[in-house]
């Protein structure tokens, strides 16, 4: 990311995806982007909309590479999610998780082509870092795939002068 970037960009970035994409149409009036822990959604919200798109967190940790190239590692996830209303219905499950994935491979698409742009909060997504997984919650029947990310950018350790009293 941009040296000034901040995650409120990247989490604006992924709403303007749900908003983009065809299949999720966030509005704020029809919402189908959140921006909480997976958990606290699927027990605290009624009335969600499908499929919805749901961003975590990150968390962050630096490598000093001796030094000379110190990088901030950020990681992060988002996962799309569908309900299915019978739990046994196992073809409508699939049916599910295909979609699902259908859709992240569309947002990694959009992902690489914005990595192109130099002030993109997502220059310095890493495509490869990329890892997804199912989901099934015996609560309220959801079903989809969680996304880990990576996003390593570089970062300085100068130390500001202005930020520090005499």
């Amino acid at each position: 990311m941009p040296k000034d970037v901040k995650f409120s960009a990247l989490v604006d970035y992924f709403r303007k995806i749900a908003v983009k994409h065809r299949d999720i149409r966030h509005t704020d009036a029809d919402k189908h982007f959140y921006r909480f822990e997976v958990d606290e959604v699927l027990s605290g919200i009624s009335g969600m909309n499908y499929p919805a798109m749901i961003m975590e967190g990150y968390r962050f940790s630096f490598a000093d590479q001796k030094s000379d190239n110190p990088v901030k590692k950020r990681e992060g996830a988002f996962i799309l999610i569908d309900h299915v209303g019978d739990p046994g219905d196992y073809e409508k499950i699939h049916q599910v998780w295909d979609h699902m994935e259908e859709i992240g491979d569309d947002i990694l698409a959009r992902i690489k082509a914005d990595k192109k742009d130099p002030a993109s909060p997502v220059r310095d997504f890493d495509i490869e870092s990329v890892n997804g997984q199912l989901v099934a919650t015996e609560l309220g029947n959801h079903y989809g795939i969680r996304y880990t990310f990576s996003v390593d950018c570089r970062f300085t350790w100068d130390v500001n002068p202005e930020k520090w009293m005499p």
